[in-house]
């Protein structure tokens, strides 16, 4: 028996079974159910989201003769026939290889004759834009005046070569590129249902390799099943592809926030033995820095993400600006890789170039006359773990008074990261003893049940005891340490703005020289200790 490739083999035969195009699909069943079909349907979308597929369906669904749900039945003779290839009533064209005008006069001149089989004749015109100009207005003809028993159904990957005319004349659909989780959930379903061992990591590898679409993604996967001997593991899948794996550009980017360039160029040295597509592995790094720059503004943004715990720990690493530059800098080298010398120099440019104009903990000060900047020491908070049966001991009636520990301090000491540092500044220490610790938090802040898990294991380690936390939402007049630590910021920049208008060159620059200081050029330099 010939073996069918799993895209053939698990091609949707009806609307439920369609992956990632519930807007589409919601119209369709719809307009079936209200009996509001229209003459001439298009779909839009990159290779491999399901255009053809859908027009298929959508053929089935107004010829079938037992609608189920207002899905096609798959079981009449229509539905056997269609997918099997033998109804005479479901004219399917290639645009691309029947693009002269002689090729849709002939496909049209039978449009007038009703269908032999089932109710409508259906025409289903894949990659239209393809048509020459006569042939779209041979086309428009019918289009303006079809026939009752005449439906059409256009696919194009390019919509925009269509004329307007054309397009005003149908309902048009744009079918959505597929997240890499949706495409996941199909692959581990369909190695689930065939018995194939896999590792959920090379599944992940190979849904974001399918760039968005399904038949791409089902493709690698065959692949994949092939190259490991009738299993997906992911070392296989990492020498299959030729490209990098995320952990790669994760290691790349630590490398990066913490100025080691020998690290980065043993990483690309590395790389390179995948002979990669070194233009692929910059547009994972802008993926990546692109999701940092998201976690860091809306952490939430990524809560569902395969790679939730890398973001948040790269964004921990770098501030807001360095990811923008970071960004900017590797998108213009994209954009110029290809006059390197070869692929891999330049793309060790492109990395020594985000090292090199990397910005420091002290930036210049930019004004007429240069200002020595006020030297700012911040206080660091250094605490020994509490001891539960001392916090229990000390407390008093008032749940928050001067015995109870500082919140602020503790959250330094936990040493927490990401997103569950930013909710942890964002409570306000209520109670703690050796049982439990009560927070308050604000009721508007979007509160998640990962950065709680991650907060109660991290003082759990602290306090070396087992304790249950508490999280109360309600407003409280006490300050958070987010709060305290945009206080602190404030205090530091008025301090530098202080100490820069009272120095006597400044003030000597002023008087001699008419000199002024711009607006917004004044920091303070925060030395970190070792």
């Amino acid at each position: 028996m010939n073996y069918q490739v799993l895209a053939r083999k698990w091609r949707p035969h009806n609307f439920t079974e369609v992956v990632g195009q519930d807007h589409v699909v919601k119209s369709l069943i719809n307009a079936l159910q209200h009996n509001r079909l229209h003459h001439a349907y298009l779909f839009t979308g990159t290779r491999g989201v399901g255009k053809t597929t859908i027009a298929r369906i959508l053929a089935k669904a107004i010829n079938c003769e037992n609608l189920q749900d207002f899905n096609p039945c798959g079981h009449c003779a229509v539905c056997r026939d269609i997918d099997e290839g033998r109804f005479l009533d479901l004219i399917e064209v290639d645009a691309a290889s029947r693009t002269k005008v002689e090729d849709t006069r002939d496909l049209l001149d039978n449009a007038q004759y009703a269908p032999n089989q089932g109710r409508y004749k259906v025409y289903i015109i894949d990659e239209v834009h393809m048509l020459s100009g006569h042939s779209f207005n041979a086309l428009l003809k019918t289009l303006e005046e079809p026939p009752a028993h005449v439906k059409f159904l256009l696919a194009t990957t390019d919509p925009h070569k269509i004329p307007v005319t054309v397009l005003s004349r149908c309902l048009q659909f744009n079918l959505k590129c597929l997240l890499p989780a949706q495409i996941f959930s199909q692959m581990e379903f369909i190695l689930q249902q065939e018995k194939i061992e896999f590792e959920v990591a090379a599944l992940k590898l190979l849904s974001r390799a399918a760039d968005g679409s399904m038949r791409d993604g089902l493709s690698l996967l065959d692949q994949a099943i092939v190259y490991g001997n009738g299993k997906v593991p992911l070392e296989e899948v990492r020498m299959m592809l030729g490209t990098v794996a995320l952990q790669p550009v994760d290691d790349i980017l630590m490398a990066l926030a913490q100025n080691d360039a020998p690290a980065i160029l043993d990483k690309i040295d590395e790389i390179a033995n995948l002979t990669p597509d070194f233009s692929n592995v910059l547009q994972q790094i802008l993926q990546t820095l692109h999701r940092i720059a998201l976690f860091q503004q809306v952490p939430t943004a990524i809560d569902d993400s395969f790679d939730a715990d890398m973001i948040s720990n790269l964004s921990s690493q770098m501030t807001p600006e360095e990811v923008q530059l970071f960004y900017q800098i590797g998108l213009i080298g994209q954009r110029d890789l290809d006059l390197a010398p070869d692929p891999r120099s330049g793309f060790e440019m492109v990395m020594l170039r985000m090292l090199t104009f990397k910005p420091t903990s002290i930036k210049q000060t930019t004004a007429v006359a240069r200002p020595v900047k006020a030297q700012i020491q911040p206080s660091k908070p250094t605490m020994s773990p509490v001891r539960p049966s001392a916090i229990s001991e000390s407390r008093t009636e008032s749940p928050i008074n001067s015995s109870t520990p500082n919140w602020l301090e503790m959250i330094v000491a936990m040493k927490l990261t990401g997103l569950t540092k930013e909710f942890a500044n964002n409570c306000v220490l209520d109670t703690i003893d050796d049982k439990s610790c009560t927070l308050i938090i604000d009721p508007n802040y979007i509160r998640s049940s990962r950065a709680e898990d991650s907060l109660h294991k991290a003082l759990q380690l602290f306090l070396g005891v087992q304790i249950k936390l508490n999280i109360v939402a309600q407003k409280t007049t006490a300050d958070t340490p987010a709060i305290q630590l945009s206080k602190e910021r404030e205090h530091q920049q008025q301090s530098a703005v202080d100490t820069i208008n009272s120095d006597r060159n400044i003030l000597a620059l002023k008087e001699h020289f008419d000199a002024r200081i711009l607006p917004g050029t004044i920091e303070p330099i925060i030395t970190k200790e070792e």
